[in-house]
């Protein structure tokens, strides 16, 4: 009985520590960004200032919106946190790996993203509904694409689950697969779709007839923009962590002892600044591409998904 507490506050430990400090990598994001740009850095807890500045803000409704778009904030924060719970950051074999599946992983940051084009709509602005309409033509171009990334990592390692796959790969060593090159490269232009990033979406921006995500959250504001904004910065830690555990598994915890979890949180730390460091890079050398150009980006990103499939099936399974 104890043991299971043990591990169980271990697991409930990585979860918060997951939530608290996904703003330590936006801000990490943004302190690259301004180093290549030449501009003065913004300290990396800035996102935290923000953050309580938008929690002591009264929230102002308005009168056309409904049960839905007062409850969206806390389901996208709620959904994104359950998303971020099935995820083994620091170390494996914890109570959560029963949850741990990719498709899971999936259908929870689907639900965040129904829930807020729903209330993006709900207000009736146009502005509102044409972001909702954009979230959802990006969505359905990435998520097959996620999806077929998904398989060919399942596939290699006999299952979804994210344990069993990065205790497979742990196990394997270091391989170099070329349907695993593929695969990386597409999820990785995933990745930026899916959080809202340049060169497909800007999250500084507030131009109206540019933005995707912005646009549907115009309407919020005080502690419903804060939770808002504190899912969208778990979600871009989700992605890393993601990435990290299929393709760079190497240093995560698989002991649940004191040296073995130090390891896995210094790993973990190298790997989202390595992450955040090359999005950071993305950003600055890269400007915002058209809206219509944001389907050839995805469509490619589903191409070198398939090709990793396809490559895995010819050069693994065939052989």
């Amino acid at each position: 009985m104890a043991g299971s507490l043990t591990l169980w506050s271990l697991a409930l430990l990585q979860v918060l520590v997951f939530i608290a400090g996904a703003p330590l990598l936006t801000g990490w994001i943004r302190r690259v960004r301004s180093a290549l740009q030449n501009r003065a850095a913004p300290p990396i807890w800035q996102p935290y200032r923000e953050l309580a500045k938008l929690f002591r803000k009264n929230v102002v409704l308005a009168d056309e919106a409904s049960w839905i778009f007062r409850t969206t904030p806390y389901v996208v924060l709620a959904a994104t946190v359950s998303a971020a719970a099935a995820l083994p950051a620091v170390a494996t074999h914890l109570p959560t790996d029963a949850i741990a599946d990719v498709i899971v992983l999936v259908g929870f940051l689907a639900l965040a993203r129904f829930f807020l084009a729903l209330a993006a709509m709900d207000v009736g602005t146009a502005f509102g509904g044409m972001a909702a309409s954009r979230e959802m033509m990006v969505a359905s171009l990435a998520e097959p694409a996620m999806l077929i990334a998904v398989f060919t990592l399942s596939m290699t390692a006999g299952s979804t689950n994210l344990s069993t796959a990065v205790g497979y790969i742990l196990h394997s060593g270091l391989v170099l697969r070329p349907a695993f090159v593929f695969t990386l490269v597409g999820l990785l232009m995933v990745a930026i779709a899916e959080t809202g990033r340049l060169p497909v979406d800007n999250p500084a921006t507030h131009l109206e007839l540019t933005m995707i995500h912005e646009g549907m959250i115009l309407e919020y504001g005080g502690r419903h923009l804060a939770l808002i904004e504190w899912a969208s910065e778990i979600k871009l830690m989700i992605y890393g962590v993601l990435i990290a555990d299929l393709f760079l598994p190497w240093g995560i915890a698989t002991r649940l002892t004191v040296p073995s979890l130090l390891l896995g949180s210094i790993a973990l730390v190298a790997k989202l600044a390595f992450w955040g460091g090359l999005l950071a890079m993305v950003e600055t050398h890269f400007a915002k591409m058209r809206l219509f150009r944001v389907p050839e980006f995805l469509n490619i990103a589903f191409l070198l998904c398939l090709l990793g499939l396809l490559s895995h099936l010819i050069l693994e399974v065939a052989l």
